[in-house]
């Protein structure tokens, strides 16, 4: 059975109350622990923003400097003509017949990520693919401001002294987890990816506190991303 069709004052004021969010929500001055990151990963059918699809968003949030069992989100998306992601992601076609329409998992998503400060490893093509999906369903993109795991690994090396041991070179997510001891475990999932990067991302943390940052400006946040700007450090 087709899931229900969406009615759009639903869906109105989803989109009205994830804006809403933004009203008072975390400036450069806010403390990284006072701040709710949600790590984010996705998988999708390819790497086209037109034409593929998510098929799976899975999130955790960091609260408080912990990772946060209580916050989490998962959605298997509906897709049609799933070959490639049969070959790619091991979600065969009766499993994504069986998930949420697009728009739905898209709403239950925004509902859940709030003015949240997204995180992940090179999130910058979830957040096209994010983008992509909510503009072609609502005419909207997010407005949460971003952090790349692998941009601020490379911005907090930068800031070891000469003198310093250097890292061993490599900012893929599983060099990651090689450095910080992190065990990669239920890999190239959304759900099982988010919580590694989480993971990884606690162990950065960790290191900016040591080289004295510990606000969100500090981190090198960035967003959003339709601005394609940087926040001043």
């Amino acid at each position: 059975m087709d899931a229900p069709a969406l009615k759009l004052p639903a869906a109105s004021s989803a989109i009205a109350a994830y804006v809403q969010t933004f009203a008072a929500s975390w400036d450069d001055s806010t403390p990284a622990a006072a701040v709710r990151f949600v790590v984010l990963d996705s998988e999708t059918t390819g790497l086209d923003l037109r034409r593929d699809r998510v098929i799976t968003i899975g999130a955790v949030a960091v609260n408080g400097g912990q990772i946060d069992l209580s916050d989490v989100f998962d959605a298997l998306l509906t897709i049609e003509h799933n070959q490639s992601s049969v070959t790619v992601h091991g979600i065969t076609r009766d499993e994504a017949r069986g998930g949420a329409s697009e728009p739905e998992a898209l709403l239950a998503f925004l509902a859940y990520l709030g003015d949240g400060v997204i995180v992940g490893h090179h999130i910058g093509f979830d957040i096209d693919m994010l983008d992509a999906a909510c503009d072609r369903h609502f005419g909207i993109q997010l407005r949460n401001r971003y952090i790349d795991t692998m941009e601020l690994t490379l911005e907090l090396d930068a800031l070891l002294p000469p003198s310093a041991e250097r890292p061993p070179d490599g900012c893929s997510l599983d060099a990651l987890c090689a450095r910080f001891g992190v065990l990669p475990h239920d890999r190239h999932t959304a759900a099982g990816d988010a919580f590694i990067t989480a993971l990884v991302f606690l162990k950065l943390l960790s290191l900016a506190r040591k080289a004295g940052r510990s606000t969100l400006g500090q981190l090198f946040v960035r967003g959003p991303k339709a601005e394609a700007t940087r926040r001043p450090g």
